[in-house]
């Protein structure tokens, strides 16, 4: 690993050249500056990964600061500053510098200090790398941002990546579980390769073994051709099962095949076909509460979840909402040829606090739909849709007080399964959306529950 350079600013020479000794002994490389004009030369010619420098100097550390950000250089900034004078230091963050450490120095603090300012630093540049990737091939409409969570997920991505270990992806729909997916990919050794993406829930349950693992000629009625699954045109890349809580239990079976042995038995076929393929599976729905209601097997979710990723939604990571709007804005204005169109500031801040429950897919179309319809080159407040008008602020459901004696989970989940089909007569379909499930989770929970649609007026659908 390439030694990290740190730059050390102060107009004491025995505490710089202390700091150096210390810095050094860590495992760093250091350069070293009596004061801002002195720093701001090493900068120019070299490229540290931190700068820690001294506040009250002939040219002061936030004038050298102001300097660094202005600038866009990549360093991270430490300041140190006097005991009792902790207000400039909090005027150096708010200027962008990481953190601070007060005098006279506690060494082991100041090494903790500098440890996470460069892991700080080192994830960013994962992030950056692996944002770099999709820009160049895909964009990266639901990964635009700076919050913690988010820049968690995709650190995690981007090691991961490096590796053929089998990731499940947790996020809500619209959050960009695909381009994620892709992500990894393309920043691993099977980038050469396919990426095969299949969503589960959008292939006909009576047509799914014969998509996802392909057939023998003669292998049913029709099968007049052999024809190669899916799995297998991912052989040697990676294969990508979106909605993986829609497939169905018998396919699950064949899956974990795939999984533990390497190896598809083909519709009709009597020797299994060997293939070499990475999967990378998501869902929006809980699976590990679907593998307590056997609607999912639990072997299969373990051997799915090896690396899990959460994508954080919209409404748990609002700080990025104002930078993603304005990158979404452009490329919408882009399109259109519109460029003159922005958002009034209160239009925005309606926006920020919408819980957005379609997230950045929901946006990217709300926006689109706002550009093309704008009456002026100013989107106001009054031009807002109805959906974020009439919706209440970022507000979660409501719940009464838990009961001291305690409550019945299997029966407030009869009692909710109850009133949606209640209140839509028995359609499971509208039921099941409602609810945010399946219609066929929907199915076995009313099994479980003795529920019927024939008793809210319609017949199973």
């Amino acid at each position: 690993m390439k030694q990290k350079h740190i730059l050390v600013v102060d107009d004491d020479s025995s505490l710089r050249r202390v700091m150096k000794m210390q810095l050094e002994e860590a495992g760093y490389s250091v350069s070293l500056a009596a004061d801002g004009d002195e720093a701001w030369k090493v900068l120019n010619g070299a490229e540290p990964h931190l700068v820690i420098t001294d506040l009250r100097m002939p040219t002061s550390g936030l004038e050298l600061l102001k300097r660094i950000t202005e600038a866009a250089m990549p360093a991270t900034v430490i300041v140190v500053t006097a005991f009792g004078t902790v207000e400039t230091a909090v005027e150096a963050m708010k200027l962008g510098a990481y953190d601070y450490v007060t005098k006279p120095l506690d060494f082991d603090g100041l090494l903790l200090v500098v440890k996470r300012a460069i892991e700080r630093q080192d994830l960013i540049e994962e992030v950056r790398t692996l944002r770099s990737a999709l820009d160049d091939r895909y964009g990266f409409e639901g990964i635009v941002g700076r919050s913690k969570g988010l820049l968690r997920v995709l650190d995690q991505a981007a090691r991961v990546s490096k590796t053929d270990a089998t990731v499940l992806i947790d996020g809500e729909t619209g959050t960009g579980k695909e381009l994620v997916a892709r992500a990894i990919h393309h920043n691993s050794r099977r980038s050469s390769r396919p990426f095969i993406a299949i969503n589960c829930g959008a292939i006909p349950r009576e047509l799914v073994e014969s998509e996802l693992f392909g057939y023998m000629r003669g292998a049913f009625t029709g099968a007049l051709v052999s024809k190669q699954g899916r799995i297998e045109s991912a052989n040697g890349g990676t294969l990508f099962l979106d909605e993986i809580g829609e497939l169905p239990l018998d396919a699950q079976v064949k899956l974990l095949r795939v999984l533990q042995e390497g190896e598809l038995a083909k519709l009709g076929a009597s020797v299994p076909v060997q293939v070499d393929v990475r999967v990378i599976a998501a869902s929006h729905r809980n699976l590990q509460a679907m593998v307590e209601d056997r609607a999912f097997r639990e072997d299969l979710y373990y051997r799915l979840a090896v690396v899990p990723l959460r994508l954080p939604p919209l409404r748990e990571r609002k700080e990025d909402i104002p930078e993603l709007i304005e990158f979404l804005l452009e490329r919408t204005r882009k399109r259109h040829g519109t460029q003159e169109i922005r958002l009034a500031p209160q239009a925005l801040q309606r926006l920020i606090h919408y819980r957005w429950p379609g997230n950045v897919r929901q946006l990217e179309n709300m926006l689109e739909r706002l550009v093309v319809l704008a009456p002026s080159n100013v989107i106001g407040v009054e031009d807002l849709p109805e959906e974020v008008m009439g919706a209440p602020s970022d507000q979660g459901l409501r719940w009464p007080d838990l009961p001291d004696e305690g409550i019945s989970l299997e029966a407030v989940e009869r009692d909710l399964i109850h009133r949606a089909l209640e209140r839509f007569g028995g359609n499971q379909t509208q039921a099941a959306k409602f609810l945010d499930i399946s219609r066929r989770t929907l199915i076995y929970r009313m099994e479980k529950h003795n529920l019927s649609s024939a008793e809210y007026g319609e017949l199973l659908q």
